[in-house]
């Protein structure tokens, strides 16, 4: 009885490291994944351009220019003035993006999951999160940009707003960084049930409605740096951008038998090109 109090004592004490070595431990057999980040999604560009309408390695976007056939009064007997619409071209190449896995064979055999397909499902993680990215990076070109104060204001808001109607432009979505979203969860207005029409933004972590807009937030963390935290953009989803996807994510598997490996690379030929500039308003706080 003496014996098995001292242990007790042992294990009470300080000498929990060692202590904790004498007690049976149960591993467990699940794995706590990452915690997903909120992305982008594809339905807000205006565009997805797949393979099948790529013959190249990049492809020509023609827009029409806005306000320049001009319409004006002709006196009588005169010459009918001439005048054309113009149109502009941008051309979009994809960029190649890929990652590189292996794995020794002894991983496989004495791991606790296949090693080689959580690297995959994990690897398909930063392909998104790299597409978010390089939309951010591409509204940053937007025609406007408004610096707000310490706080987004409903005032920012409308005006972002304007900045599209004023170029004839309808504003759809309203896309945040965690600070802004902050300010947004601290204005009253946005906060009264009865203004909302519903809780669902209070229910789903902010994703509803404000004055028709689509309200989506994005990672600090899927975003080029953390000072997007701070932006707000607002901009006309059927016309801001496009996505050109020359090839889709796609693995290849393969064996390096010299060093007893199992391999794969990941790759994705991907641009995001914004198409009229004027279809976003950018907000930066401070």
């Amino acid at each position: 009885m003496a014996e098995m109090k001292y242990v007790k004592e042992l294990l009470s004490t300080g000498i929990a490291t060692e202590g904790s070595l004498l007690i049976a431990k149960k591993i467990l057999d699940k794995l706590v994944e990452e915690v997903s980040k909120r992305l982008i999604p594809r339905t807000e560009a205006a565009l997805v351009i797949g393979p099948s309408m790529i013959p190249g390695s990049s492809i020509d976007v023609d827009t029409e220019d806005p306000n320049t056939l001009k319409i004006r009064q002709i006196g009588e007997g005169a010459d009918i003035t001439l005048d054309n619409q113009s149109y502009s071209s941008v051309n979009i190449k994809p960029k190649k993006y890929g990652v590189g896995i292996r794995i020794t064979n002894e991983m496989l055999e004495d791991g606790k999951w296949n090693l080689l397909e959580r690297n995959l499902m994990t690897a398909a993680k930063r392909f998104a999160e790299n597409e978010t990215s390089l939309i951010l990076t591409q509204l940053d070109s937007a025609a406007t940009v408004n610096a707000g104060g310490t706080a987004y204001t409903i005032a920012d808001l409308t005006t972002q707003m304007q900045d599209l109607e004023d170029s004839d432009y309808n504003p759809t979505t309203l896309l945040v960084g965690n600070e802004v979203l902050h300010d947004l969860r601290n204005i009253s207005t946005f906060v009264d049930a009865n203004t909302l029409g519903s809780r669902e933004m209070l229910e789903t972590g902010f994703v509803g409605k404000i004055y028709g807009l689509n309200v989506m937030r994005f990672s600090t963390n899927a975003a080029p740096s953390t000072a997007y935290s701070k932006y707000a953009y607002v901009f006309d989803n059927s016309q801001a951008y496009y996505i050109v996807e020359k090839r889709p994510i796609s693995v290849e598997r393969f064996d390096l038998q010299s060093n007893d490996m199992k391999a794969a690379t990941v790759t994705q030929r991907l641009a995001v090109q914004i198409i009229r500039t004027s279809a976003v308003s950018k907000t930066t706080t401070n």
